[in-house]
């Protein structure tokens, strides 16, 4: 019987925010693993003990990458983890999106402004603050190009925590179509969600917001499957993922073009697509048996 560990954060007192993980942890067992969640920073697992870690949903890593990182490592050196090592570690931080425009593959245009750098911002779009380590649109905001002060004072704040900002141009096509997840495991397309925008005018980079606004089921076009397996191709160790979410949007020329690739820690929505839980057990089994 595999062994396997899904890897989460620990709420404290709080419920858990990751409603899949009881599921896949039943559907585990249901299939024949011995299968538990953890929490990825418990100094008392013995990681080693698991043929498998699955990394599931330890969403405080990206303002403890110090830490997450490293632990990362360890268990991969001690057992399997997935993804693996070398993927967490390049894309956990998004300057990969310029790894992936080099490889062709079409991204949303992004500059980069490291501490120290020149506060230089568009003054002919509304444009995105963001920094290169985040999750959940934390410290990300829209702005015109008349709240370049505030803008400024928001960068001055990443940058005092040693933080690289992304400067991208806002899609307007995403207040139209949506923002677009398109989910694979084990190699496969999984199932695919639309949401809206995360980021309205107005709503403070500080604010809490919603992570998936309205989100729904959504049948992904070829042209949205195609820029998918085009970025997932260009994956260092592409051959290795067991999970993945590409994250799509529609360009100026109504063409979709990737917002962002998630392969540390993807929320599968399983809540929404419970036809896809078999899936993902099998699919986690497989990698565990290998």
């Amino acid at each position: 019987m595999p062994r396997i560990a899904l890897a989460t954060y620990d709420p404290g007192a709080e419920p858990s925010k990751d409603q899949d993980l009881p599921v896949l942890v039943r559907a585990l067992a249901a299939a024949g693993a011995d299968a538990v969640a953890r929490a990825w920073d418990d100094p008392d697992v013995e990681w080693g003990a698991f043929d498998l870690v699955v990394i599931r949903s330890t969403w405080d890593y990206s303002w403890r990458t110090e830490e997450f990182l490293p632990w990362v490592e360890r268990v991969g050196k001690a057992t399997r983890i997935a993804n693996p090592p070398a993927v967490v570690r390049w894309n956990s931080d998004k300057r990969y999106l310029g790894d992936l425009a080099a490889a062709g593959v079409p991204v949303v245009p992004t500059r980069y402004l490291a501490p120290g750098d020149p506060a230089e911002l568009p003054s002919d779009h509304d444009f995105v603050v963001k920094p290169t380590f985040g999750a959940g649109a934390r410290f990300a905001a829209r702005y015109t190009p008349g709240e370049h002060g505030t803008a400024v004072r928001h960068l001055a704040r990443m940058h005092g925590e040693g933080l690289t900002a992304m400067v991208q141009p806002y899609v307007a096509g995403i207040d139209v179509s949506g923002e677009r997840a398109l989910q694979f495991f084990g190699g496969r397309l999984l199932h695919a969600s639309r949401k809206r925008a995360v980021l309205t005018p107005g709503t403070a980079y500080d604010a809490d917001k919603v992570a998936h606004p309205d989100l729904a089921r959504w049948d992904p076009t070829p042209a949205e499957l195609a820029v998918a397996r085009r970025a997932l191709a260009a994956v260092p160790e592409a051959p290795e993922l067991l999970c993945a979410r590409v994250d799509l949007v529609d360009g100026a020329d109504g063409q979709p073009r990737v917002m962002e690739l998630e392969l540390v820690e993807p929320n599968l929505f399983l809540f929404l697509h419970p036809g896809s839980v078999d899936a993902v057990a099998e699919a986690i089994l497989s990698a565990a048996r290998r």
